[in-house]
């Protein structure tokens, strides 16, 4: 596994990783009623989620958002360690935008207005997957390459 981020792949990992590190840290303040609604949203979509109060939820969230966010910006973090974090993360909003009622256009995955927020977290999973499959690829082209 390589350590390092290889210097193309900082640009998305910064990106990606400021986006994150900055949802996390506003939700580490969040009020009663902000961690109400991010709660009630996700066991919408997740219900096995509802076990948890929604200030337990959200500071959970506010922990492991700050956590990818940080593992995406250390350029020692290797990518496909970080790249697998931010997919299966993006997998978990992808899933909020597909199954919450009102976020897309009926019959159709373009959102509606209030789905934007959501479906635009679709970048987030193109540069997970990107990381995740370079990484890979490489190993397939060239098992035995650094040992």
């Amino acid at each position: 596994m390589r350590i390092f981020a290889r210097p193309h792949q900082i640009p998305p990992r910064v990106a990606a990783g400021v986006f994150i590190l900055n949802s996390g840290i506003g939700k580490a303040e969040a009020d009663e009623q902000t961690a109400t609604g991010t709660h009630g949203m996700a066991v919408g979509t997740y219900p096995f989620l509802g076990k948890h109060d929604p200030r337990t939820f959200t500071d959970l969230l506010s922990k492991a958002e700050v956590a990818l966010g940080v593992a995406l910006l250390a350029p020692m973090v290797p990518s496909l360690v970080a790249g697998a974090a931010l997919t299966a993360f993006a997998g978990g909003l992808i899933g909020l935008y597909l199954k919450t009622p009102g976020m897309r256009q009926e019959g159709s995955l373009k959102p509606t207005p209030a789905g934007l927020g959501l479906a635009k977290d679709v970048w987030l999973l193109g540069i997970g997957l990107g990381l995740v499959l370079e990484e890979l690829g490489d190993r397939v082209a060239s098992p035995y390459r650094g040992q």
